[in-house]
């Protein structure tokens, strides 16, 4: 059972970051921050849950049961995330490949404490067991200073594919295409940087403030966190009804707003971008009817360009209603990993992409996220990610593209770079 307090916030924005740096004390936190942007599913301003009561920490093996268990017998809040490798779960799939970051594929955690912010009115939702201590930590948030950073030395940041093994590698993955093995695969690579030592707090401050994305994540579990811009939704539950918002197509920002107007227009006109948009929102459609109620299952928004601060993104949305007899972990384990992560047809893709890839994916393309105790969700896709392990002082973000048969290997390796240019600046 929890405690439910109502205030009202004179300055949210301001309260949000003393939030942020308060929460730094515990050893769990996820922060979610849709940044106020204009989006019709949204439900918050920000979110905050930190300190487990209970929590779940497992690898691959039956983790969607594990999973399934933890929230039917919890009937809670919970916060947590869901490895691109929990795909070796729902297929007879493996990940070998180099892992420097060495997270746990799946954990979520019961908070003691939830904070949920609305425009001016928060809430805030303690566990009986320490419902004594709101007035107190309320006292203590509203007093938090922004912090102060000493500037850091700037990190060697190195790249895992270089240009010339990247155009090899996306060679072979059209020789797959013109093969008939696939049509699409999403293709990724990393950046990294060894014997790191970054302070995360700042690092993600830095990155939400010049991306502003609607699905932002601050992350931590002990040691391990995650510094998340993401502007895409996986998938979320309201009810009986599913939402699916997959990303595919990017263009370049610019500051003259004509150059501005005129890149997002080519976006919207591509014909290349568009086949790989209808692809993947043919991939959802399918993954969501395996849980759906007959004939529920709708495209409402079809290659819609929405504009962030980096680019323009071209994004369709995917509604469904769920059949009764599914629960809501059988939603996920049905439609994970999601569609513009992978590619189609999915289970020849993901074998393909293991083989070329030079790192396991881990945390990087999966999903961040929450249930209520009323077993609703709602979760992220990790792209446009900062990834660090303290204890091992190692950094890592990877970005991907869509290789179809119209790719040009070179044109996809800028694409890459575009994506990877916040987090570039961010650590650098």
């Amino acid at each position: 059972m929890r405690v439910s307090i109502h205030k009202h916030i004179p300055n949210p924005e301001q309260f949000k970051q003393q939030l942020l740096v308060w929460s730094q004390q515990f050893r769990e936190v996820v922060f979610l921050d849709s940044n106020s942007y204009p989006q019709e599913y949204s439900s918050f301003n920000c979110m905050l849950a930190v300190d487990a009561f209970t929590s779940l920490k497992t690898d691959f093996h039956n983790a969607f049961e594990d999973l399934k268990q933890y929230q039917q017998t919890t009937k809670d809040w919970l916060f947590g995330y869901l490895t691109y490798d929990l795909k070796n779960d729902v297929e007879d799939l493996k990940s070998t490949n180099f892992d420097g970051l060495d997270f746990p594929d799946l954990f979520f955690f019961q908070p003691k404490k939830i904070f949920i912010l609305e425009e001016n009115q928060l809430e805030i939702q303690y566990l009986l067991l320490c419902d004594d201590e709101v007035e107190e930590d309320y006292e203590e948030i509203v007093k938090s200073e922004k912090l102060e950073y000493k500037s850091q030395e700037s990190l060697e940041i190195e790249q895992r594919i270089n240009k010339e093994f990247y155009i090899e590698k996306v060679t072979k993955m059209l020789n797959h295409i013109h093969a008939g093995d696939m049509y699409e695969a999403n293709f990724c690579m990393e950046f990294f940087a060894e014997n790191a030592i970054i302070n995360p707090l700042d690092k993600f401050q830095k990155l939400n403030e010049i991306s502003q994305a609607p699905f932002s994540v601050f992350f931590k579990n002990h040691k391990q966190y995650l510094l998340s811009a993401s502007p895409e939704r996986y998938l979320k539950k309201v009810g009986d009804k599913l939402i699916s918002q997959p990303i595919k197509g990017t263009s370049k920002r610019f500051t003259d707003p004509i150059e501005d107007e005129k890149s997002k227009q080519f976006l919207e006109s591509d014909a290349k971008e568009r086949a790989e948009n209808i692809m993947i929102t043919d991939l959802v459609r399918n993954d969501l009817s395996h849980t759906a109620q007959k004939g529920s299952v709708e495209v409402v928004e079809l290659c819609k360009i929405y504009s962030f601060l980096q680019v323009h993104q071209m994004i369709s949305t995917i509604t469904s209603k769920l059949d009764p007899q599914y629960s809501p972990i059988d939603v996920l384990k049905t439609t994970f990993p999601m569609g513009s992560m992978t590619g189609a047809p999915k289970i020849s893709v993901m074998k393909i992409i293991e083989n070329l890839e030079e790192t396991k994916r881990g945390l990087y393309s999966g999903a961040v996220g929450y249930f209520t105790p009323d077993g609703d969700f709602d979760f992220n896709v990790v792209i446009r990610s900062i990834l660090y392990n303290q204890e091992n002082q190692y950094v890592s973000f990877s970005v991907g593209s869509a290789i179809t048969s119209q790719s040009d290997p070179e044109k996809e390796y800028e694409e890459c770079l575009l994506k990877a240019k916040a987090m570039h600046e961010v650590l650098r």
